[in-house]
This record gives C-alpha cells, sequence and structure tokens, in this order.
C-alpha cells in the first residue's frame, strides 16, 4: 500500500527531468498522477515528452493523464485544473515543478524573456494553487509543493567573477518570490490542514534542459535525481502541522525526517 494511496496529485514541467521523476514516484506510491507541459510528443531539441512521461507510469501499472497545456498563457493554463478534475476527480497534491531559466546578463533580458518568467515562475504557481485550494479545504487537507532555487538566496559580498559568468538574476528573483509565496500561503491555510512547502536541489540535478544549457557541474555541484524527488514526495505526504511553510534542501530534509531513498519506482532502495 502506498502513501498516496487514493490521492490526485498534478505536476507541472512533466515532460522530463525532475518533473517526470516525481510524477513517477507520486505514481509509484499510489497516486492518480496528471501531468502538464508543452511538450506533448516530441520536442525539437530535447529529449522526452508527456507522452513517454504517462507511459512509464503506465508501464509500472500506476494511472497518469496528460494536459498539454503552456503555463506562461493565462488563458491555457486556466484550462489545466478543470480538465485534471474532470479526468481524475479533485486535486490532494498540487506540485509546481515548472520554470523557465535564462540565464544571461540583466541589461540582456527583453521584456518577453521577463514576461516569460514571471508568468512560469509566480503566476502559474500562483494562479494554480488558487485554483485547487477549495477542493482542499472541503476535504480539510491538500498538499502544496513548490520546487525553488539556490539562486534565490542572496549573494554575499565581496562577490567574485562567477556571478557574472553565470548571471541568474532575474532566475533568482523569480524564485525568491515563490519562497515568499510559500511561506506566506502556508501561514494562511495552517487551518484548513492544507501544507505549503518549498523544495529546493543542494546542487544541481543533471536533466536534459540542464545539459542543453551547457551547464556543466562537477560531483560535489551536483545531486541525484532521486534525492531531489524523494524530499518531494516527503513534502507531498507530510503532515501539515509539523511541515509547513518551509522552504527546504533536499539532502538536509531528508536527513531531518530520517527517510530513506527510493528508486523512481519505488520498488528499492537507492544506493548512494
Amino acid at each position: 500500500m502506498g502513501e498516496l494511496d487514493g490521492r490526485v496529485a498534478l505536476v507541472t514541467g512533466a515532460s522530463r527531468g525532475i518533473g517526470t521523476g516525481i510524477a513517477q514516484r507520486l505514481a509509484a506510491e499510489g497516486a492518480a498522477v496528471a501531468v502538464t507541459a508543452r511538450t506533448a510528443e516530441s520536442h525539437p531539441k530535447l529529449p522526452g515528452s508527456l507522452k513517454e512521461t504517462v507511459d512509464s507510469i503506465t508501464a509500472m501499472g500506476g494511472r497518469a493523464i496528460a494536459v498539454t497545456a503552456d503555463l506562461a498563457d493565462p488563458e491555457d493554463r486556466a484550462r489545466i485544473v478543470p480538465a485534471v478534475v474532470e479526468q481524475l476527480g479533485p486535486i490532494d497534491v498540487l506540485v509546481n515543478n515548472a520554470a523557465a531559466c535564462f540565464f544571461m546578463p540583466f541589461e540582456n533580458y527583453s521584456a518577453n524573456r521577463l514576461r516569460i518568467a514571471l508568468e512560469i515562475n509566480v503566476r502559474a504557481p500562483f494562479e494554480l494553487a488558487q485554483q485547487v485550494l477549495p477542493a482542499m479545504r472541503e476535504k480539510g487537507q491538500g498538499w502544496i509543493v513548490n520546487i525553488g532555487s539556490a539562486t534565490s538566496r542572496h549573494k554575499t559580498f565581496p562577490f567574485d567573477d562567477s556571478f557574472a559568468q553565470h548571471p541568474d538574476l532575474v532566475y533568482g528573483l523569480t524564485k525568491s518570490a515563490l519562497d515568499r509565496f510559500t511561506n506566506g500561503l502556508a501561514a494562511e491555510v495552517i487551518g484548513d490542514g492544507i501544507a505549503c512547502n518549498l523544495v529546493m536541489p543542494v546542487g544541481g540535478v543533471i536533466t536534459p534542459g540542464v545539459e542543453a544549457i551547457g551547464t556543466e557541474l562537477t560531483e560535489d555541484q551536483s545531486e541525484p535525481l532521486e534525492t531531489m524527488v524523494e524530499a518531494v514526495i516527503a513534502a507531498c505526504v507530510c503532515n501539515p502541522k509539523q511541515l509547513n511553510g518551509r522552504i527546504a534542501a533536499s539532502i538536509p530534509l531528508l536527513e531531518e525526517l530520517g527517510r530513506p531513498v527510493r528508486t523512481l519506482d519505488g520498488s528499492t532502495l537507492y544506493e548512494g
């Protein structure tokens, strides 16, 4: 029996990478999973698609559906929650994983890139949470997990050249907004039995998206996909009275909870 038997989960940005891993683990714990992203069946440059994510879940005996949508488009993303509810029922778990990452100098940011970053990284989590909250309140339980980033942390003076070489100002400011949103929403809904937490990796997770932007990470700068995913699952099954409003790093959270890491299909403990 899984920790999420009978629950419905929605994961954004689940056509590849961390989002796919989270969807697979949620399904392994018994949830019916809805996945959403722009890539329905193929991407011109990156591997992975919603179809592949759904197929991987059904192949291991889970239940999953895909809702293709552009989270940068307010009208398009407004379709997601109604479509999931129609096919699977009210949403118990929302994981806001999708993110727009443009690493470039501040002065090179166009108005359109800034709009996309704000729409996907801030407005989409905000609006999806608004849409799922009524049903969660009615049930008296719910879990919202936002995926954060260490780029939200303030830089420490004196600065070194690494920040200029890897400019993350805009991405970091949107993730800082997500930190504050997570903490503030948790405080508002604590009386409703709803948990709202943010989980960030302690190091870069090597995904197709990370590889596509040419990021090179040493072993001590990265972490396995499985540890990040397991930390998210921990936040999807937590007691809201014990874990809420947290801006947590993945591995330290697992150590705090004493939670072992399992493979993405949930079948065995992850080695290493």
